[in-house]
């Protein structure tokens, strides 16, 4: 349906409801990112924001948007199952713990792969990856920093989605991505001054040192991960089985 083709024959929030949806059915409105404003959608169709409002407010309750005050109107789409007692996010430990996870971004762009992550993703070398570095926060204490390679060829809207309102298990859910195994290795460093400072740790401090490869079920390594977690915030427990 182009745009002020709303037909005035049934509730106008219904009709606009429906042109919502459509557009993200047919994938102009991606998974995690913005629709247009309620006032930029009123003023497209002739229609006031009270009646924008209820068509998103329908599929707010669908699942199909979500509203986060100050940033916007989000395509959320279709989601996928996972064993999440396998693959946990921070976003998800956090939440297990009753607190309150944050991210502040501290850099996120798009880069050749190189040898080292061509050889590991089983791509070209001069093919795109996305590089993400952000803090994380339990509640107002930050507790790690972590640096994130995803194939841009995986998610090839991820510069268009706000990392501060999806999780990244939620967009790979939005791709249909679904996380099979992870091997994670763990080693004892110490941080450079710059991110020292944003953990709020002395530079002789040592930090824990997690690096993990993840896979989806079709084996192919979906993402990298460094994540450097200060020692008097965490702690991990392995379950060995034999």
């Amino acid at each position: 349906m182009d745009e002020k083709e709303i037909i005035y024959t049934s509730p106008i929030y219904l009709q606009l409801r429906e042109v919502i949806r459509t557009k993200i059915e047919e994938g102009e409105y991606q998974p995690g990112m913005a629709i247009p404003s309620e006032n930029e959608l009123a003023e497209t169709y002739g229609i006031n924001r009270m009646t924008v409002r209820s068509a998103i407010e329908a599929l707010t309750k669908e699942g199909l948007l979500r509203s986060v005050q100050g940033k916007g109107i989000f395509v959320v789409g279709k989601k996928y199952q996972r064993n999440l007692d396998i693959l946990e996010g921070f976003t998800q430990v956090m939440k297990s713990k009753n607190a309150s996870p944050k991210f502040k971004i501290l850099q996120k762009n798009t880069r050749q792969a190189g040898k080292l992550f061509a050889d590991l993703f089983s791509i070209k070398e001069d093919d795109e990856i996305y590089y993400i570095k952000r803090t994380c926060y339990d509640n107002i204490e930050p507790v790690s920093i972590e640096e994130l390679f995803i194939p841009e060829y995986l998610v090839p809207k991820f510069h268009g989605i706000d990392l501060t309102v999806f999780s990244i298990y939620e967009i790979y859910e939005f791709y249909g991505i679904k996380l099979e195994k992870a091997i994670q290795t763990l080693d004892i460093t110490k941080l450079n001054p710059r991110d020292a400072k944003i953990l709020e740790e002395d530079e002789d401090a040592p930090v824990l040192l997690f690096e993990c490869i993840s896979y989806d079920e079709k084996g192919r390594v979906i993402e990298f991960t460094r994540s450097y977690t200060r020692s008097g915030k965490s702690d991990y427990s392995v379950d060995f089985r034999i």
